[in-house]
């Protein structure tokens, strides 16, 4: 029985990525790491497209 894997939203995308640099330079669980970069996103989202 093979599992066709879930398609990842792109928001999904964004956290796993920021999930993955927060642990490779930091000593950070992956729970952690992946609590942190909902914060992260959500505070880089709320800055305005002209500032970024």
């Amino acid at each position: 029985m093979t599992t066709t894997p879930t398609p990842l939203s792109l928001y999904e995308r964004r956290v796993e990525l920021v999930q993955e640099v927060l642990s490779a330079h930091s000593e950070l669980s992956r729970k952690d790491a992946r609590g942190l970069a909902v914060h992260v996103l959500d505070a880089l989202d709320r800055i305005p497209e002209k500032v970024r």
